[in-house]
Order: C-alpha cells, then sequence, then structure tokens
C-alpha cells in the first residue's frame, strides 16, 4: 500500500511538471554597440543558464511562465539583471546592456582557481602586475623586478654570487612555486639557478597568490605561488624592441616578434643580458656584483580552434654564465685552491602546453610541461654538478553544475630524475660506493567545488591527495569564502588551508654548496606541513575613473617539521633536521592604488611581519634570519601628455633583519634600515618609439662588512692571527652592492 501511495505521487509530479506552462527567452549581449562574447547568462533563484555564443546571443528554454530575474555577468564588465515577463507558449526577446567595470575590477585571473574569473569575483586574494608596472624601474629579469611588489622579496643569499630565491610573507624561497603558464616549470634547481632566465619579453602578466595553494599545484606551494602568464602570440605586437645600459656597463636587449601562419599565430622573444666589469668599491679584493653572460629564447605556437578552444605549444632555452670572487680570477684557476672564485654555467631546456579536448559541452583541458636543467658550478674547491629532468601531466575538467555552482576535478603527475656529484645522490660507503639518481614519482588528484550562495556571497572548498613514494599518502585542502557588495566595490574574504613540502637541501640551499661550511643531516627528514589563514579586506573608494583602493590583509601561518638550517651550533657547519618545536610566520599587509588624476598615480604597500620558531629545550623566540619586520614599496608616476612626458619615482624601505653571524662577529648580528629608490623619466617620440633614463639607488645605499676574511677565502690561515677563530663565509647578506647608477634606454613598439 505505501509502495502504491509513493508511487502515485511520483506520477503526479512528473503530470503537474509536465502541466507547468512554459515559454522561452531569446537575446542578444551588448557593450557600446558591440557583442559580448561567452556572457554568462542565468535566471536568478533557478538552475536554468547558458552561455552566449560568440555573437552575444543567447537562448533560454523551458522556462515556467511569469517573471523572473535574469541575471548577466561577463569578463571585464559589470553585473546586469533585469526584470523579464516570461508568457506561456510563446518567444520573448532582450537586449542586456553591459558596462565596462573599472580597470581594478576588470582585471581576469586564473591562478587562484585554474579557471579565468574577474579578479573581483574571485574567493582566493590574487594580485596582478603587468610589465607595464615593472618598466617603472626597468631591470633585467623577474628577480629583480619582484622588488617592487609588497610582501615579495627577492633574497640574495651569497654575497659573491648573488643566487637568490623569492620570500613571500617571510617565508623562504623554497616554499614559493613559481609557474610558467600554472605549470610547475621553476623549480628545485632552477629556485636557486633559473630565476634570472625569465625576461620581460616573453610576460603578460604576473600574478601573486599569498598563502598555501597546494591543494591545486601540490609541494612546494606551501607560502604562495607565482604565476608568470606568458604572452598571447594573437595579442602580441609584431614586432617590440627593448634595450637599456647602466653607467656600470650592464646591457640587456628584449627582442619579440609575432608572426601568422594560416590558422597558426608564433611569437618568438629573446633576451640577452651582458655585464663583465670587476668592480670593488668597498676595496675588499672581491667583485661586487658578479659578472653575468646569459640569454633567453622563447617560441610559442597558438592554433586558433572552433568555440575559441586553446592550444598551445612553447619552448624556451636559457644560458648563463656567472662569475664572482677575487678579481685576480681566471678561467684556469676553476676549482682550485689558487684565486677564489664562484663559477656557474646553466643549461636549461623547456617545453609545455595546452589543449582543450575536443568534447562537446564539456571542458577537459590538458596541460603538460618538461625541463631539463644541467647545473656546472665551482664554489671554491667545491664543485656542484647537476641533471635534473621533470615531467608534469595534468588533466582538468571544469563544469558548471548550474549558474551559481562550478565544480573542478583534476588528476596530475609529476615526475622528477636527479643526480648530482653530492652525497644527495650517493649510496653505500667505501668500495661499495655507487652513484643511484633520485627519482621521485608524484601522481595525484583533486577537486575543486565553487559555490555562489547568494549574490553577494561564494563558498570554495578544495582536496588533494597526493602519493610520494618515500612518504605515503599527502592530503591537503582549503576552504575560501568570499562576501562583496553588488558592484564588488567592497570584498571581504577568508580563507584557511594546509601545505606540505618535500626537501632536497642540495636543489634548494645555496649555502649547502659554496664550501665555507661543511653539511651536516642529523636525521631522516620528514615532510614539512604548514596551516594557513588569511583574513582580506579591499575597498574601492571613488569613481571608476579615478579610484582608490585599499587592500589589506591578516596572514597566519603555522609550521610543523620544519627544516631550518641551523648555523648557530658550529660556525663551520651548517645542521639540518626537522624542528621539534613548531615555527610561526603572521603579518599585516597593506597595499594602497591611488589614481588621484589623469596624471598622477600612486602605489604603495607596507608589510608588517613577526617569523619565529620555538624549540622545546630553549623558551625564547627564534627569529628567522634575513627576514626583515617592516618592508614597504612605493610607486609615484606622473605625465604630461601634451609633451609626452612622464616621470616614475619608486622604491623600497626594508627594516632591520637578523643576519648569519659567526661567535664573536665584529658585523652587526641586524642589519641597518635602509631603502632603495629610484627615478626613470620617459619621453614619447613617436607613436612607437620612446626614450627613457633616469638612476637607480639614488642614495647610493651600500652594505658594509659584507665577507668575512676575504683575503684567506681557502681558511689557508685560519690559525695564524685569528684568536677569534673567523672562517670565510659569503652567507652575511642583506642588500645588494650596488651603488648609484644611471641608465638609458629606448623601447619600440610596433
Amino acid at each position: 500500500m505505501r509502495l502504491s501511495l509513493l508511487l502515485f505521487l511520483f506520477l503526479w509530479m512528473i503530470r503537474a511538471a509536465a502541466q507547468t506552462p512554459t515559454g522561452s527567452l531569446h537575446g542578444s549581449v551588448r557593450a557600446g554597440g558591440q557583442p559580448v562574447p561567452f556572457a554568462s547568462v542565468g535566471l536568478k533563484g533557478t538552475t536554468i543558464g547558458t552561455t552566449a555564443n560568440e555573437h552575444g546571443s543567447f537562448a533560454l528554454a523551458k522556462i515556467p511562465a511569469g517573471t523572473h530575474q535574469l541575471v548577466v555577468t561577463a569578463l571585464g564588465y559589470r553585473p546586469a539583471e533585469q526584470t523579464v515577463e516570461i508568457r506561456a507558449d510563446q518567444a520573448t526577446h532582450q537586449l542586456v546592456l553591459l558596462v565596462p567595470a573599472s580597470s581594478e575590477l576588470a582585471d581576469v585571473v586564473v591562478s587562484g582557481t585554474l579557471g579565468e574569473v574577474v579578479k573581483s569575483e574571485s574567493p582566493v586574494p590574487v594580485e596582478l602586475y603587468t610589465p607595464k608596472y615593472f618598466q617603472k624601474n626597468p631591470a633585467p629579469s623577474l628577480f629583480e623586478n619582484l622588488a617592487l611588489v609588497n610582501g615579495v622579496r627577492p633574497q640574495l643569499n651569497c654575497s659573491v654570487c648573488n643566487t637568490g630565491d623569492i620570500h613571500i610573507n617571510g617565508l623562504e624561497g623554497p616554499y614559493t612555486m613559481v609557474l610558467i603558464d600554472g605549470m610547475p616549470i621553476v623549480s628545485a634547481l632552477s629556485t636557486v639557478y633559473g630565476l634570472s632566465g625569465i625576461p620581460n619579453s616573453m610576460v603578460e602578466r604576473i600574478e601573486v597568490v599569498k598563502g598555501p595553494a597546494s591543494t591545486l599545484y601540490g609541494s612546494e606551494a606551501v607560502g604562495g605561488l607565482i604565476n608568470v602568464i606568458t604572452k598571447s602570440p594573437q595579442k602580441a605586437p609584431p614586432l617590440s624592441v627593448d634595450v637599456f645600459g647602466t653607467s656600470f656597463g650592464e646591457l640587456n636587449l628584449d627582442a619579440g616578434t609575432r608572426a601568422r601562419f594560416g590558422k597558426a599565430t608564433t611569437l618568438l622573444t629573446t633576451n640577452v643580458f651582458g655585464y663583465d666589469r670587476h668592480r670593488d668599491v668597498n676595496l675588499d679584493g672581491f667583485t661586487d656584483v658578479p659578472t653575468q653572460q646569459r640569454v633567453s629564447v622563447f617560441n610559442k605556437w597558438s592554433l586558433e580552434r572552433p568555440d575559441n578552444r586553446p592550444a598551445t605549444l612553447a619552448a624556451r632555452y636559457y644560458y648563463e654564465d656567472r662569475f664572482g670572487g677575487q678579481l685576480g680570477w681566471r678561467p684556469e684557476f676553476r676549482g682550485t685552491d689558487s684565486v677564489y672564485g664562484e663559477s656557474i654555467y646553466t643549461n636549461r631546456y623547456e617545453l609545455l602546453g595546452q589543449y582543450q579536448l575536443p568534447v562537446k559541452r564539456e571542458k577537459l583541458l590538458l596541460s603538460g610541461s618538461y625541463n631539463r636543467h644541467q647545473q656546472n658550478s665551482a664554489y671554491g674547491l667545491t664543485r656542484y654538478q647537476a641533471t635534473q629532468h621533470v615531467g608534469f601531466g595534468q588533466l582538468t575538467w571544469n563544469k558548471p553544475l548550474s549558474i551559481r555552482h562550478q565544480l573542478l576535478l583534476g588528476t596530475a603527475y609529476r615526475y622528477t630524475w636527479y643526480d648530482d656529484n653530492s652525497p644527495a645522490t650517493a649510496e653505500g660507503a667505501g668500495e661499495t660506493l655507487r652513484n643511484r639518481p633520485d627519482q621521485v614519482r608524484l601522481p595525484g588528484v583533486f577537486g575543486q567545488d565553487e559555490w555562489r550562495l547568494t549574490e553577494h556571497t561564494t563558498l570554495l572548498t578544495g582536496l588533494r591527495l597526493d602519493h610520494d613514494p618515500r612518504h605515503g599518502l599527502v592530503p591537503s585542502g582549503r576552504a575560501n569564502y568570499k562576501w562583496g557588495t553588488d558592484d564588488n566595490r567592497r570584498v571581504v574574504r577568508l580563507g584557511v588551508g594546509n601545505g606540505f613540502r618535500v626537501v632536497n637541501l642540495f636543489t634548494e640551499d645555496h649555502a649547502a654548496l659554496t664550501g665555507a661550511r661543511r653539511v651536516i643531516v642529523a636525521e631522516q627528514l620528514r615532510p614539512e606541513r604548514s596551516w594557513n589563514g588569511t583574513l582580506n579586506f579591499t575597498q574601492q573608494l571613488g569613481p571608476d575613473a579615478r579610484p582608490l583602493v585599499l587592500d589589506a590583509s591578516l596572514f597566519w601561518t603555522y609550521f610543523t617539521n620544519k627544516i631550518t638550517p641551523d648555523y648557530d651550533t658550529d660556525p663551520n657547519q651548517i645542521i639540518y633536521r626537522n624542528l621539534r618545536g613548531y615555527a610561526v610566520s603572521r603579518g599585516l599587509t597593506l597595499n594602497v592604488d591611488w589614481t588621484l588624476t589623469s596624471a598622477l598615480k600612486l602605489i604603495g604597500g607596507v608589510t608588517l611581519l613577526d617569523v619565529f620558531r620555538r624549540e622545546p629545550a630553549r623558551p625564547e623566540r627564534l627569529r628567522q634570519v634575513q627576514t626583515p619586520g617592516f618592508s614597504g614599496t612605493f610607486a609615484a608616476s606622473y605625465s604630461w601628455p601634451r609633451w609626452g612626458l612622464s616621470v616614475d619615482y619608486t622604491g623600497l624601505v626594508t627594516g632591520p633583519m637578523h643576519l648569519p653571524v659567526q661567535p664573536n662577529d665584529y658585523r652587526p648580528a641586524r642589519s641597518p634600515w635602509y631603502s632603495l629608490q629610484n627615478l626613470q623619466l620617459t619621453k614619447q617620440l613617436s607613436k612607437h618609439l620612446e626614450a627613457y633614463g633616469g638612476v637607480k639607488n639614488l642614495l647610493n645605499f651600500l652594505p658594509r662588512h659584507v665577507l668575512m676574511r676575504p683575503f684567506d677565502p681557502f681558511d689557508k690561515r685560519i690559525n695564524q692571527d685569528n684568536p677569534n677563530g673567523y672562517s670565510f663565509d659569503t652567507e652575511y647578506n642583506y642588500a645588494p652592492v650596488q651603488g648609484r647608477r644611471g641608465f638609458l634606454g629606448v623601447r619600440y613598439v610596433l
């Protein structure tokens, strides 16, 4: 009886639904008299929705008769909401007019969710920077450009060869993942040796996500990520050339060209940088800045396909010859104890591509990359030769479940092969000692659920599961909540998540290779784990033409199993072990972007940091070295369009930081406050040509007492006239040893 009743009710509901009068809705989306392609169209409070075609037209069928709210959104435009009346068995026609959003609200980002989304709509806070911003203080590589980004610190880790890494919110370089087009091209060896090889000529924009992103990107994305989005061949200019030089003798050339072959478009860019002078302003007998000769060639192909499905393939080659050391060094002294030198040769090949599978009504995106990195370095007597192969493949399925609900599923596989001449790849001892390259196969699956709960709130959750052959299954997850006003001029975001990282000391830590200190690995190292919470607030004040944008974040990261090099126990050793206690990185960032007039624009940022660790045997907080408690950046730009002139005043301010000193060291254990400031004047000579010039490091700041015992770099006289037992050390560093210098350049864009 009960079964019969349920069957009757079910059939009655089907009949009632079938008898509900319905109609249809047809229309088009336009802005400024032009169609808006691929806009999202849906009815508020229902699951009825669609996407407009390339001509901006759309159609919705089987709509219950009555009054509905039509909601239309598109990248770069303000959302529109209109009331429509649907009549039974009739077709209703509707024209939707969109208004372009302000430049800040209309920016499109992909790094936070692995899908294109308007920056103001993203539940994950993403900072976006274009080459135009970095042109305010031109530099030859991404590594130097990032000094203008608040909360991101390019840290030099060696006073001789100037290798370095990128810190985000106080976390060291190995916790920062650097991606190219969303793929982990820059990792392991290249986090130390390849960051200078990313030139401006290949960059369309830089996206910065602060906080753990292991849910989407896996290991290494603990502190945050920097995603380098390369230029689209279809949008790149047919020809671009940018060349500049400095009064120190540095010369940089960026050039790019675009060509079309049927449905395929190709972009070829080249960067060449050279500096070969042995300068010694501080008179310590060592080069202040290493000599460098490097070349980077990037070629990207894009194929036109139906429905704008992406199909790209890109390749890059990078070579660098870098030297720093005593002034009398020559190549024949490489690896000997005659004259000290740090000589680094880097050869790197990269291949990456994306292809959307031709599946109707489904977005299945296949991504892949491969890189081969060859390292040949000599640090005094210590030679470091390494080869690394990294292959990466990923398949994602982006499935809109409704106008408000979107699901992303993916699977990834990463293979790393690494070999060097260090104990890292040695096995056995004595006669049984043999070389054993390290191979890691890291498969993973992940899922992300983005749900627009109401018109103002969005919830994003994600979970990832990786299998590491050394540590088994490693889970990571996150949750992000966003609330925004109707126009998204005020947005609050809350995010929590965790990350993990597997350490390879010999590919990440330059200090382990210099030969100045002996490396001690005190135990079998376990994966690092972290938990992070971030509260972000964004407010746009004023009209869209002259907005004042405030962006503030509170962040907190808690580490277990953290691996921190111990420089203090023995000045001649670096001791690595998992932290028995815990480590914390917490702080506040504030960014301000203010367009006062059409000619004057101000950008500023401040970061306050508290980074420390606690160990059971030591009650006091142990501060992290080379991490300032305060840092700030600023940029002021003013233009005179009538005369084709503009001026840019940029700089950074850095507070004191703890430095790695030796016992009884005469060098200060904390660095002083300092500021690096730059001034640039740009003149538009014609529609396509401009000249620029200025001064870097206006205040002529130079760090003091950088090297310890530079007169005895091989410690041959360490027991002579050395009552404090000092030894040669290159790790004491907090700022570039480059004084005031002028620069002059020209830029041509066709």
